[in-house]
């Protein structure tokens, strides 16, 4: 039987940063995971497969919008080759899964190919896919098996008509009407593909926004540009049932009044959140408790009721977000290294890819006023800069929240061109406790998107943002 320092269960994002931090710190480090490639959900069905879908579909409606504009004529009709758009998408996600395979043999990681579930608290065993079992020993187990798409209870995914994200990435058409439930991230991106290729795209979401979760001026200035693009939205609809035939999805749903509405389309993308994924784990055999959300419980240091075992990612509480499940990865290869790491979950940033991008970090203004905290707001718009007029993105704004007293920032909100990397500036000054004067007398490249921050800081500081 192999014996390690360290097993990790699941090798997404948090699985193997975690691996792989724990073997620089000079552990015997194991990784299991069940598929026959490496990188989770977001590598294989997540993160950069939507991502490059959304890049391939934003290339496609600059060609038949905005080329001309820019004096660059094609002759004849621009064409979408479906099949060749997602073969390219599928490229990318082995290119990078294969590049995590290569990081495990760098750092001379164990890799094992089964489903892992606890014999005891220190043993695993991996059945393998032609079922045949191997045992292995560790000191230490990282449970990061993460999460899989949620649904509503009266909905059945068939996979055919009535789909989640796995199959919207790889769907053989392109939806001739794509009903949406759920206006969150997932869907909001996988919607903007689709509408971009030319299908009619409905939203249908139980709040009364979308990304309810971020700050309402995030969602109006979101749903207003998307409305432009042709998405359609229907807030506050509760859907309350749903019809699968051969090649169309009836889906019902009552307003706020409780007035019934029917929706008819050829696809239905369900996309209402995802749930912590624990199945085959058989984590009672190790003692590990879950919650009735189906979440492990772990203490501040992501270590469960078992001193031996912790668990980070979605399968714990906390934003589903890959970069937070890299965070508590390191912090407990480190911790079991007998380091002190520290996460500041305040300032994990939330971003979602649509064009224009949304990102945010801090609190919201409804929690700080929901917390008595008196704030000041710097709101900038991207059109008053040169270089959103160059380039056309020109919807959307930078909005600073500073403590009233301190100056402090407490809250950066943006939406528009290139803010998925302009909110790593935001974390970086609350991560130093920056107050909004510090960022606006930094200097700020010209012409650049970064320069609405700065002014978003000079509107804040005292109401005088310079290029309005």
């Amino acid at each position: 039987m192999s014996t390690y320092d360290v097993a990790v269960i699941g090798s997404g994002p948090g699985g193997y940063v975690a691996a792989i931090r724990c073997a620089q710190l000079g552990m015997k480090t194991a990784i299991i995971e069940k598929y026959k490639t490496l990188g989770g959900t977001c590598l294989n069905v997540g993160c950069i497969p939507s991502k490059a879908l959304l890049d391939s579909s934003h290339h496609y409606e600059d060609a038949i919008k905005h080329f001309s504009d820019h004096g660059i004529e094609i002759p004849g009709d621009v064409k979408i080759n479906l099949e060749k758009m997602i073969a390219r998408k599928q490229a990318v996600v082995d290119q990078t899964c294969d590049g995590v395979s290569f990081l495990m043999k760098k750092n001379n990681i164990d890799v094992f190919e089964g489903v892992g579930a606890f014999k005891d608290a220190t043993h695993i065993d991996i059945t393998k896919n032609d079922a045949k079992k191997e045992t292995i020993e560790a000191k230490h187990v990282i449970i990061a098996t993460g999460s899989k798409p949620a649904t509503l209870p009266f909905i059945k995914i068939d996979k055919k008509r009535v789909i989640t994200s796995t199959e919207a990435l790889k769907l053989k058409e392109i939806p001739k009407h794509m009903i949406i439930i759920g206006g969150g991230v997932i869907g909001l991106e996988l919607g903007q593909v689709y509408r971009r290729l030319g299908a009619e795209v409905s939203v249908i979401e139980y709040m009364d926004r979308i990304i309810p979760g971020m700050d309402k001026s995030l969602s109006r200035e979101l749903q207003k540009v998307l409305k432009k693009q042709g998405v359609k939205f229907y807030t506050s609809h509760k859907v309350t049932a749903l019809k699968s035939g051969a090649k169309e999805v009836t889906i019902t749903a009552d307003d706020k009044k409780g007035n019934s509405a029917e929706f008819k389309g050829d696809y239905c993308l369900v996309s209402v959140g995802r749930r912590p994924f624990t199945d085959g784990l058989n984590a009672e055999a190790a003692g590990v408790k879950i919650n009735d959300k189906g979440q492990i419980e772990v203490n501040d240091h992501l270590q469960t009721n078992v001193a031996t075992i912790y668990a980070i990612g979605d399968v714990v509480q906390g934003a589903m977000l890959a970069h937070k499940a890299e965070e508590e990865g390191t912090f407990v290869a480190e911790t079991i290294a007998g380091q002190k790491p520290h996460i500041d979950y305040n300032l994990i940033p939330g971003v979602v890819y649509t064009w224009p991008e949304v990102a945010a970090v801090g609190k919201t203004e409804e929690e700080l006023k929901e917390a008595g905290i008196q704030y000041k707001a710097g709101q900038f718009p991207f059109r008053a800069l040169g270089r959103s007029r160059a380039s056309a993105d020109l919807d959307g704004f930078v909005k600073i929240l500073a403590d009233e007293n301190t100056d402090e920032v407490l809250g950066v909100h943006m939406v528009g061109a290139r803010c998925a990397d302009l909110i790593a500036e935001a974390v970086t000054a609350m991560e130093f406790r920056a107050s909004a004067e510090d960022i606006s007398r930094m200097s700020h490249a010209h012409p650049t998107f970064a320069e609405a921050v700065k002014e978003a800081a000079l509107a804040a500081t005292d109401n005088r943002a310079l290029h309005v």
